[in-house]
């Protein structure tokens, strides 16, 4: 049997790619990275023209980490002769379509990174003292690697509403879809008369804010456009630089050892922080209805917040989408041609990790417990290492899914697999202390005259 591999990482997303990135070159670091799709993609049902990233370039694969790393989102613009583009355009927020390209050309040049491998099973093999990864190619050849850690990359599934789950697929693709799948139908629904979007963040805006564009300037052709959203407002993201402290180590470190139930609570209040919406598409949006109504037009669109979906049904040429609003208490119908489910994302639990599951220890709620390094408790007869990424934003808080900590994240899970500070990372990050002060630490008591006057003689 070959050697097992120091570290194999299940997915190629963002996260694992910035950990293969930090991986690369490290002395005694063997590592692999496998992922079932042909080639890197991120979202590519929202790589929509002239949609950017909420966070600042330097949140690349490796910045934040190591800067002086060959796979810098600077060191690409160098290679594709970008760099005094990039510098007169004064961009801080690049386009996605642009850090997708990033990634990939990234992804295609790691040694350690594998496409066309679908994981199927992790399991742990005591006799070889690793984990044992079965994976196999669109041609159906299967292959078998072991590696003494593993680190889920897997990302998060799309959540759809259980109202909505039966109209998902089948006869009805292309016309009730999740956001993800936004840009394949996008032709068609621009073409629709009528488009519900459900779902407050930023998927959503972005899709309202692109079908509204497909409207004439008369505002005749394109879709009505309808936007529902749970949220009491179509709030923007909270942006201010204190706030923006919780996705820093040092709130991960303080929200860690809070109590679970504290844990859960704050995840649900703190939803601006993930889940509005920037500042600029609102604003573009704002101005789209704007230019539609000069001269007294009626707009064709509609904006509802604090509603959701209670109920949906197929009817003659569209759907009726039965509806409450929160805070009134009223329940209404709403008939449209299409629906586009900007609800979101979440972790779940791969099919692949069954057989390790029994010896996975799950929280009540049958999440992973994950400690400061991201390590996944396992049963004591399982000493190999397993780790997350993006799984844990019950135990870590909102950073989780954040490109900030992106880098951070995968530089602390690379120095506790090599048990070395392969990549140092900052001691402190934030201006604010998140929790109570430390107690200040005992002065000596001072001294007396005379206890003063006789240390003084015994020198």
């Amino acid at each position: 049997m070959t050697a097992p591999y120091d570290l194999a990482g299940v997915g190629i997303g963002p996260f694992n790619l910035s950990l293969a990135a930090l991986c690369d070159g490290v002395p005694g670091m063997r590592a692999l990275f496998l992922d079932a799709k042909p080639a890197f993609s991120w979202h590519p049902g929202l790589l929509v023209e002239g949609t950017v990233l909420q966070v600042p370039f330097l949140a690349d694969l490796v910045t934040m980490a190591d800067p002086t790393s060959p796979w810098s989102y600077l060191n690409y613009l160098r290679r594709h002769d970008r760099m005094f583009p990039f510098f007169f355009s004064e961009r801080f927020h690049i386009p996605r379509r642009e850090y997708d390209h990033y990634c990939r050309w990234v992804a295609e040049r790691l040694p350690s990174c594998r496409f066309d491998a679908e994981v199927t099973a992790v399991e742990w093999d005591g006799a070889a003292g690793a984990f044992a990864l079965t994976y196999r190619s669109a041609a159906g050849a299967v292959s078998r690697a072991h590696a003494r850690r593993v680190v889920l990359g897997v990302g998060t599934a799309p959540v759809v509403p259980e109202p909505l789950r039966p109209l998902l697929g089948g006869a009805h693709a292309g016309r009730v879809l999740h956001s993800a799948d936004y840009r394949a139908h996008r032709a068609a629904l621009a073409a629709a008369p009528d488009v519900t979007v459900v779902g407050a963040g930023q998927s959503g805006a972005e899709v309202v804010l692109d079908l509204l564009r497909h409207q004439d300037g008369r505002g005749l052709g394109g879709p009505y456009v309808r936007w529902l959203a749970r949220t009491p407002a179509f709030a923007p993201m909270e942006y201010s630089k204190l706030g923006l402290e919780h996705f820093t180590p040092d709130y991960v470190r303080y929200f860690r050892h809070l109590p679970e139930a504290a844990r859960d609570r704050l995840v649900r209040e703190q939803w601006q922080l993930y889940k509005g919406v920037s500042g600029e598409t609102l604003g573009d949006i704002h101005d789209e209805l704007y230019e539609r109504t000069i001269g007294g037009a009626e707009p064709r669109a509609a904006l509802h917040p604090g509603v959701e979906v209670t109920a949906a049904s197929e009817r003659a040429g569209g759907y009726a989408l039965t509806c409450r609003h929160r805070e009134q208490g009223t329940t209404f119908e709403v008939r449209t041609s299409a629906v586009v489910l900007a609800t979101g994302y979440a972790a779940a639990r791969p099919a692949f990790l069954e057989p390790l599951a029994e010896l996975v220890d799950w929280d009540e709620r049958g999440r992973y417990q994950v400690n400061g390094d991201y390590r996944v408790a396992l049963d004591p007869r399982v000493p190999g290492e397993l780790y997350v990424q993006n799984a844990e934003m019950h135990t870590h808080g909102v950073g989780a899914p954040d490109l900030t900590l992106g880098a951070w994240r995968a530089a602390t899970i690379l120095n506790a697999a090599a048990g070395r500070a392969v990549v140092p990372v900052p001691a402190r990050a934030a201006w604010t202390t998140f929790g109570a002060p430390e107690p200040p630490a005992a002065a000596e008591p001072a001294l007396t005259a005379a206890e003063a006057r006789s240390e003084r003689s015994a020198r």
